[in-house]
């Protein structure tokens, strides 16, 4: 059996919805990868998969989301710095914090719904003491209506791409961690 293969009949179990949700877990906090990596697979293995894989993302990402406000509100002399030093900068959390103070809510929109850092908006609405629940309830809306949508395509279109990963696996997960690379790199030079 070829690897593709395996792997898209792993990603068919209930087991990887748990794994969609510790990784929109760790990508609100510190991981670089999107979510939408993924939700990808359960989906195009098996079209049935759709809404559990997109609750398990947007609850994790929710969670994940709470725990990098909490990581900014309690933990950011340690914690919050550290991860700010080791994933971005304190450049970056700079203008985040400049970001939220003019536009407030919108960045949080912008950074729920687009591929925008929402680990350091996150941080950043603890540190400054945005209100928790406010902060909670725009990143569950976006954040789910992201997944949403990526969810709705894959299930539409599961069968293209069903055929399309079976034939080019081994490419598209070279174009993925080339494409994870060369985020952080423009990440750390921004």
């Amino acid at each position: 059996m070829k690897f593709g293969e395996f792997m898209l009949n792993k990603a068919d179990t209930r087991m990887y919805s748990w794994f969609v949700f510790l990784m929109t877990v760790c990508e609100s906090i510190f991981l670089f990868v999107p979510p939408e990596v993924f939700m990808a697979p359960p989906i195009v293995a098996n079209r049935k998969r759709a809404v559990s894989t997109v609750v398990a993302a947007s609850i994790g990402s929710v969670v994940g989301g709470a725990i990098a406000y909490m990581i900014g509100l309690w933990l950011f002399d340690s914690v919050g710095v550290w991860l700010i030093e080791n994933f971005a900068s304190m450049e970056k959390f700079q203008m985040a914090q400049d970001l939220f103070v003019r536009h407030g809510a919108f960045i949080i929109f912008v950074t729920a719904f687009t591929p925008v850092p929402y680990k350091l908006m996150a941080i950043c609405a603890g540190f400054m003491g945005f209100p928790a629940l406010l902060f909670l309830g725009l990143s569950a809306i976006f954040r789910t209506g992201r997944f949403v949508i990526v969810g709705f395509l894959l299930w539409k279109f599961q069968a293209q791409a069903n055929a399309v990963v079976k034939k080019y696996f081994w490419q598209l997960t070279a174009a993925a961690v080339i494409a994870a690379g060369v985020g952080i790199l423009l990440l750390m030079l921004w």
